[in-house]
């Protein structure tokens, strides 16, 4: 297939770039810069333009592109980018290609289980009702940026991320330094649930997508095993053979995160992956300690 991909620098983007290119895929990126290659296109989600007549003839797209939302404290400004980087993105994509003579047949776009917002243990599919936090708010205009693609007969898949565990990025990455110096500990309570996947099944679950015409609309992208933050913790110092004794109070992460504490740290997200699931795909890391024991090897 011929495949066009945003987001090519990011840690999923990264990951599956090379997948796609060994077995034998043609593979083109969005830039925000003068192209320095045929494979790349330019575009810039803040101007609101895109070199349309490129865009003819791809196959399938895969837009991944987004501000991070766990860097930096979440200013009015942070929040802002956060919201028109997904928003406004998605929309000038998704439009472009709902317009296009020969749009591709696949459209899939990142969007994460932030969807769902503080919900306790109530299990969540993607049936479930969207939340009413930041997040929540964000996801919402995310996937119904995808709308006039989806209308004009181009099938969407939003792709609801939980928290994606790799060694050399994402909450994970962050989490491993006070973990292996033996000061890594459950946060707040340790009750809130984590809906976690491992990158090497992200990028499975994105190939099975692409390959699979019957997905379509939102599927969560988590194993089929979530955990409180008590047994993530745990679990994680039992793979890293240190103690994980010392809790962080819930007042003393908000007291360094802020907002984002509230969002990312101590909301409990319990998500099933029914579509992928029933679909028939395979997760290759179905357990938490033997996706950790994958990523953490070397």
């Amino acid at each position: 297939m011929k495949i066009l991909i945003s987001g090519s620098h990011g840690l999923v983007g990264t990951a599956l770039i090379p997948m796609l290119e060994l077995e034998g895929h043609d593979i083109f990126r969005l830039v925000r810069h003068a192209p320095n290659a045929e494979t790349e296109i330019e575009w810039s989600p803040d101007r609101y333009s895109i070199a349309l007549a490129r865009l003819e003839g791809f196959d399938a797209v895969v837009h991944l592109a987004g501000e991070s939302i766990a860097e930096g404290r979440w200013t009015d400004e942070k929040k802002k980018r956060i919201r028109e980087s997904r928003v406004k993105g998605t929309r000038l994509l998704g439009d472009a290609l709902a317009n296009l003579t020969q749009p591709p047949h696949t459209f899939i776009c990142a969007s994460a289980i932030g969807y769902y917002g503080d919900r306790g243990d109530e299990v969540l599919t993607e049936r479930s009702e969207p939340g009413k936090d930041f997040l929540a708010d964000v996801c919402v205009e995310w996937e119904q940026a995808t709308a006039l693609a989806s209308e004009k007969g181009i099938r969407v898949v939003n792709c609801r991320f939980g928290i994606i565990l790799d060694a050399k990025g994402g909450a994970l990455a962050k989490m491993l330094p006070p973990f292996r110096m033996g000061v890594g500990g459950k946060i707040g309570s340790g009750r809130q649930w984590m809906s976690w996947i491992a990158l090497d099944d992200v990028i499975g679950g994105i190939k099975f997508a692409l390959a699979n015409g019957s997905i379509r609309g939102p599927v969560n992208f988590v194993a089929p095993a979530p955990v409180t933050n008590a047994v993530f913790t745990k679990t994680l110092g039992k793979v890293l053979s240190r103690p994980t004794i010392f809790p962080i109070p819930a007042f003393g992460v908000r007291l360094l995160f802020g907002e984002m504490a509230d969002a990312l740290l101590l909301s409990s997200q319990r998500v099933e992956s029914a579509v992928l699931q029933t679909a028939g795909y395979l997760f290759r890391y179905a357990t938490l300690e033997g996706a950790l024991r994958h990523v953490l090897k070397d």
